[in-house]
Protein backbone atom coordinates (compact mmCIF):
# COMPACT_ATOMS: atom_id res chain seq x y z
CA UNK A 1 0.00 0.00 0.00
CA UNK A 2 0.82 3.60 -0.95
CA UNK A 3 2.04 5.61 2.09
CA UNK A 4 0.26 8.86 1.55
CA UNK A 5 -1.46 10.46 4.74
CA UNK A 6 0.81 12.79 6.38
CA UNK A 7 0.96 12.70 10.49
CA UNK A 8 1.58 15.67 12.26
CA UNK A 9 2.70 15.46 15.93
CA UNK A 10 4.28 18.04 18.62
CA UNK A 11 6.60 16.70 20.74
CA UNK A 12 9.37 17.13 23.38
CA UNK A 13 12.86 17.86 21.77
CA UNK A 14 14.81 16.64 23.96
CA UNK A 15 12.55 13.36 23.75
CA UNK A 16 12.80 13.22 20.04
CA UNK A 17 16.86 13.85 19.64
CA UNK A 18 17.07 10.90 21.98
CA UNK A 19 15.03 8.54 20.05
CA UNK A 20 16.16 10.03 16.71
CA UNK A 21 19.51 8.73 17.86
CA UNK A 22 18.85 5.46 18.92
CA UNK A 23 16.78 5.10 15.54
CA UNK A 24 19.84 6.02 13.49
CA UNK A 25 21.89 3.65 15.41
CA UNK A 26 19.67 0.89 14.58
CA UNK A 27 18.99 1.89 10.84
CA UNK A 28 15.40 3.06 11.26
CA UNK A 29 14.20 6.05 9.92
CA UNK A 30 11.32 7.91 12.73
CA UNK A 31 8.38 7.64 10.05
CA UNK A 32 9.26 3.79 9.56
CA UNK A 33 9.44 3.63 13.60
CA UNK A 34 6.18 5.42 13.92
CA UNK A 35 4.50 3.02 11.01
CA UNK A 36 5.87 0.06 13.14
CA UNK A 37 3.30 1.62 16.38
CA UNK A 38 0.83 1.86 14.59
CA UNK A 39 0.97 -1.74 13.02
CA UNK A 40 1.57 -2.66 16.70
CA UNK A 41 -1.44 -0.85 18.01
CA UNK A 42 -3.81 -2.71 15.17
CA UNK A 43 -2.16 -5.97 16.22
CA UNK A 44 -2.78 -5.47 20.30
CA UNK A 45 -5.83 -3.66 19.55
CA UNK A 46 -4.67 -0.98 21.52
CA UNK A 47 -1.15 0.09 22.97
CA UNK A 48 1.67 -2.13 22.80
CA UNK A 49 2.90 -1.77 26.07
CA UNK A 50 1.28 -1.29 29.63
CA UNK A 51 0.18 2.35 30.64
CA UNK A 52 0.01 2.48 34.18
CA UNK A 53 0.99 4.04 37.27
CA UNK A 54 3.84 1.69 39.45
CA UNK A 55 2.88 0.94 42.53
CA UNK A 56 6.22 1.92 43.77
CA UNK A 57 8.32 4.77 42.81
CA UNK A 58 11.80 5.15 43.26
CA UNK A 59 12.59 7.46 45.79
CA UNK A 60 14.02 11.39 44.88
CA UNK A 61 16.55 12.47 46.55
CA UNK A 62 16.80 15.57 45.40
CA UNK A 63 13.28 16.19 46.92
CA UNK A 64 14.07 15.51 50.72
CA UNK A 65 14.89 17.57 53.08
CA UNK A 66 18.76 17.41 54.95
CA UNK A 67 16.92 15.94 58.16
CA UNK A 68 14.86 13.27 55.58
CA UNK A 69 18.24 12.41 53.68
CA UNK A 70 20.20 11.94 57.11
CA UNK A 71 17.57 9.37 58.17
CA UNK A 72 17.73 7.71 54.56
CA UNK A 73 21.59 7.77 55.12
CA UNK A 74 21.29 6.47 58.74
CA UNK A 75 19.11 3.20 57.51
CA UNK A 76 21.49 2.15 54.96
CA UNK A 77 24.49 2.56 57.22
CA UNK A 78 22.64 0.59 59.82
CA UNK A 79 21.82 -2.48 57.01
CA UNK A 80 25.10 -2.13 56.31
CA UNK A 81 26.75 -3.21 59.69
CA UNK A 82 23.61 -5.49 60.40
CA UNK A 83 24.58 -7.81 57.19
CA UNK A 84 21.53 -6.53 55.16
CA UNK A 85 23.40 -5.95 51.56
CA UNK A 86 22.92 -6.98 48.26
CA UNK A 87 25.53 -7.71 45.16
CA UNK A 88 25.02 -5.40 43.10
CA UNK A 89 23.68 -6.99 39.98
CA UNK A 90 21.21 -8.46 42.10
CA UNK A 91 19.97 -4.91 43.29
CA UNK A 92 19.89 -3.30 39.19
CA UNK A 93 17.76 -6.50 38.32
CA UNK A 94 15.15 -6.04 41.98
CA UNK A 95 15.28 -2.40 40.39
CA UNK A 96 14.23 -2.75 36.90
CA UNK A 97 12.01 -5.35 37.52
CA UNK A 98 10.15 -2.98 40.99
CA UNK A 99 10.04 0.16 38.01
CA UNK A 100 9.70 -1.81 35.24
CA UNK A 101 12.51 -0.38 33.26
Amino acid sequence: MAKSANLYVRIEPEVKEQAEKILSTLGIPASNAINMFYKQIILQKGLPFEVKIPERSPLDFSMLSTEELQEELEKGYADMKAGRTKDAKAVFADIRKDYGL
